[in-house]
């Protein structure tokens, strides 16, 4: 029994900001900043600080999950056109999947271009992105399964899967332990490495070595949230080669707007 990380996990639980992530990925970042950090109460700050970072930055509260998934069930009745609307709109609630939406309908085709329809995802600190999966050539009653740290996302995008009829699930944990969720013909990591790598800096290099997938799809922001975009391209792209040094793997690069992509096939 720690003390005083028990003490920090629930003081960070009482905000409502915080209270729906998972309580391991609050004692993993709490852990390091107790480490850090003279005092409890600088420890306390920066645990919610990179909380905020790591996923409180990028989603626009409120979302009432429930009216959303009433919504998606209806439009999903309604037909493809009304169901890949309500997803849009949905998506847009999110600042990762919400730079995305211009391109959706090009993106896919394009990054998964030569790629078998898969069989079994894994979208890992995923956000939003299983919305996208009207776009996504899965196969017939394929699995996909996501990762990221809030337990009423995870619940709400799990129940969206199994209304589209795929298999898997959303699990509320963190993103770090995805490579104990098995293989998968793709593996999703859309602009994960920069804040994970906030709070571990191996963070990417663990996960390209680990994760078990035929191909993984990795992109960085080509523009901060703020909207800015000198050299942060170039800059995550140097960063990024330098993950793949020595590795085996075929590459392939993409830009987008606002989005810089690389296929690994392994």
């Amino acid at each position: 029994m720690n003390e005083p990380l028990d003490r920090l996990v629930r003081a960070v639980q009482s905000a409502s900001k915080y209270r729906r992530i998972a309580p391991g990925f609050i004692r993993r970042v709490g852990a390091q900043a107790l480490d850090h950090q003279g005092r409890f109460k600088d420890a306390l700050k920066a645990t919610k600080n990179k909380l905020h970072q790591v996923g409180g930055a990028y989603v626009r509260p409120p979302v009432d999950y429930g009216r959303w998934l009433e919504r998606l069930r209806i439009s999903r009745a309604s037909g493809n056109d009304e169901l890949r609307l309500v997803c849009r709109e949905l998506m847009n609630r999110h600042a990762s999947t919400r730079e995305r939406l211009p391109l959706l309908d090009r993106f896919y085709d394009t990054v998964l271009d030569g790629v078998a329809q898969p069989q079994r995802v894994l979208d890992i600190a995923c956000g939003f992105h299983p919305l996208a999966i009207p776009w996504l050539p899965l196969s017939p009653g394929a699995a996909y399964v996501g990762v990221d740290i809030y337990q009423d996302m995870a619940d709400f995008l799990s129940a969206f899967i199994a209304l589209m009829q795929f298999k898997g699930k959303v699990l509320a944990q963190d993103a770090m332990q995805a490579s104990e969720l098995g293989g998968a013909d793709v593996a999703f990591l859309l602009k994960a490495i920069p804040p994970l790598e906030q709070l571990h800096p191996s963070a990417g290099q663990h996960l390209l070595n680990t994760v078990d997938a035929k191909h993984i799809i990795v992109s960085f922001p080509a523009r901060s949230l703020a909207g800015r975009s000198k050299g942060r391209a170039e800059h995550y792209e140097a960063r990024f080669r330098s993950l793949l040094d020595g590795k085996p793997w075929s590459v392939r690069r993409f830009l987008f707007p606002g989005e810089l992509v690389f296929r690994v096939d392994k």
